[in-house]
């Protein structure tokens, strides 16, 4: 097949796109079902971003390591200055003021965020000498980093993104090499905090979301609606699934948003626990080719970029997931590759495509390789 396929294009990882594209067709399908057997108005247009952005990441893996250490504190302007545009003249919906109105589109920055902090942290800690590492000279640039864009998205607000974007900075400043008593101390802080960040940070209706997560059955028709109605949609689909069209919970409109956060449970119900298997066979691989890339990569920013880009996947599925089963408030986190949702789509396939970047172009080992 060499001498048939040029070699950039035999070179890219096929196996992985496979993969994405097996992943995104069974969302195609869940959505489909979604909508009573339609292809409207989620189906059609999830496939058709998907493969816009699959050829968007394809594009962007041509792009070497340089390109995106030049881009790494441009991008966090830019990015950061949308989420000042947010505050000032952004659109809202549900109660929250998130997304820039485009015309052609609604763009949420608050999920591009997530890319530009992995890099920016990334390109800090890989300018950063390693006899610095362990000085306070390594810490408050990373907090100046983080405060910014989280107290923009903590006023639109979006609890869940913020807590995906400071998790992603603390994996790359905890893989940099920062103290393990400098998180264990931020973890001891956080339990302290969290009881007046409860009463004086968190609007009225997230409040009702944490006591919903710990009691969801003191309120079944109202707070603890979405987890109840999810749990049931889950446990109704026993080991293979009441059949493709035939759930019942999202099909009378008993499961809310079960084409966007809740896409799992709209999944389970068809497709019972074997369905539930191969979707975390699918991210299980999709993680396994990240921290390979990682792995591989030569240089400290191409490695610590990787590993930052892999968890940031990683804390969507997590999220999305604990939340569906009740084991984490209800958050607004979407599902990777099932979910209905164009902003989401795209910063994920961003990072496939800053992935494959680095798959493509691992770089030279250098002195912090």
């Amino acid at each position: 097949m060499s001498n048939f396929v040029p070699a950039p294009i035999a070179q890219l990882p096929w196996k992985t796109i496979l993969l994405l594209l097996v992943m995104a067709s069974f969302g195609f399908i869940v959505l489909y079902s979604a909508a009573g057997g339609s292809m409207t108005p989620w189906a059609g247009l999830h496939m058709l971003r998907f493969m816009v952005f699959l050829m968007m990441a394809i594009i962007m893996s041509y792009f070497k390591e340089t390109f995106w250490k030049t881009m790494a504190f441009p991008v966090y302007g830019i990015v950061l200055i949308m989420l000042l545009g947010v505050e000032l003249m952004g659109a809202v919906g549900g109660g929250s003021q998130r997304w820039l109105n485009l015309g052609f589109m609604r763009l949420q920055p608050s999920e591009l965020m997530k890319v530009a902090i992995i890099l920016a942290v990334a390109r800090f800690y890989d300018l950063l000498p390693p006899s610095q590492i362990r000085t306070w000279g390594a810490i408050w640039p990373l907090l100046v980093l983080l405060a910014f864009p989280a107290a923009l998205i903590l006023l639109q607000p979006d609890l869940g993104t913020t807590i995906t974007v400071v998790a992603g900075a603390l994996t790359i400043a905890f893989l940099a090499g920062l103290p393990l008593r400098l998180f264990v101390g931020g973890g001891v802080a956080i339990a302290i905090l969290a009881p007046l960040a409860y009463f004086f940070a968190l609007e009225e209706y997230q409040q009702r979301r944490v006591t919903t997560f710990l009691n969801p059955e003191n309120d079944p028709l109202g707070a603890g609606y979405h987890i109840s109605q999810s749990k049931i949609a889950i446990g109704s689909g026993g080991l293979f699934g009441k059949g493709f069209l035939n759930g019942t919970q999202s099909h009378l409109d008993y499961l809310p948003e079960g084409h966007t956060d809740f896409v799992f449970a709209t999944m389970a119900e068809e497709w019972g626990l074997f369905g539930g298997i191969l979707v975390l066979s699918g991210f299980f691989l999709l993680f396994r080719w990240g921290l390979g890339v990682a792995t591989r990569a030569k240089t400290r920013f191409s490695q610590l970029t990787a590993a930052g880009l892999t968890t940031t996947i990683f804390f969507y599925v997590a999220i999305n997931l604990m939340m569906v089963m009740g084991l984490a408030p209800v958050v607004g986190i979407p599902l990777p590759f099932l979910s209905h949702g164009g902003s989401s789509m795209m910063t994920i396939m961003i990072c496939v495509g800053i992935l494959m970047s680095i798959d493509r172009h691992p770089g030279r080992r250098g002195a912090f390789g």
